[in-house]
């Protein structure tokens, strides 16, 4: 079957539903870490809750990340021509391996940053890829 090259087909197909509960799941993921973990994330991090007060608005921004990382999962995995759960998690994780952790490691590399913030981030970062592209790879 050929591909429909239309800018919305070409991104997520028929998947809306599936980019916007894969998107949900992984805020969820994320919200779960650091909600659980906040003190050891405040620990890590190094800074206060008032040095952290001026920049709260960012956390506005948020829903972006999961949604633009649903997305582009969705793209990914219809140009893969994935239509199954193994074949989704496999391609997920190759992409959290492959792309998300270099992507995070500069941070860590090029800034005092702890080992323990980057292991949550990546971790955070691994579970909310393989969830999302489970969801899309699944859904019928």
């Amino acid at each position: 079957m050929p591909i429909d090259h239309t800018p919305t087909a070409m991104i997520v197909g028929d998947n809306w539903l599936a980019i916007l509960v894969a998107a949900i799941a992984i805020y969820a993921v994320g919200a779960a870490i650091y909600g659980g973990l906040s003190k050891i994330w405040m620990q890590q991090s190094g800074y206060t809750k008032d040095q952290l007060k001026p920049h709260m608005w960012k956390m506005a921004l948020s829903p972006i990340m999961p949604v633009l990382t649903a997305i582009g999962l969705a793209l990914i995995l219809k140009l893969a021509r994935v239509d199954n759960l193994a074949a989704g998690l496999l391609i997920s994780a190759q992409l959290w391996l492959f792309i998300v952790v270099p992507a995070r490691l500069y941070n860590f590399v090029y800034s005092p940053e702890k080992a323990g913030l980057l292991a949550m981030d990546l971790i955070h970062l691994l579970l909310g890829t393989l969830v999302a592209g489970a969801i899309i790879s699944s859904w019928p």
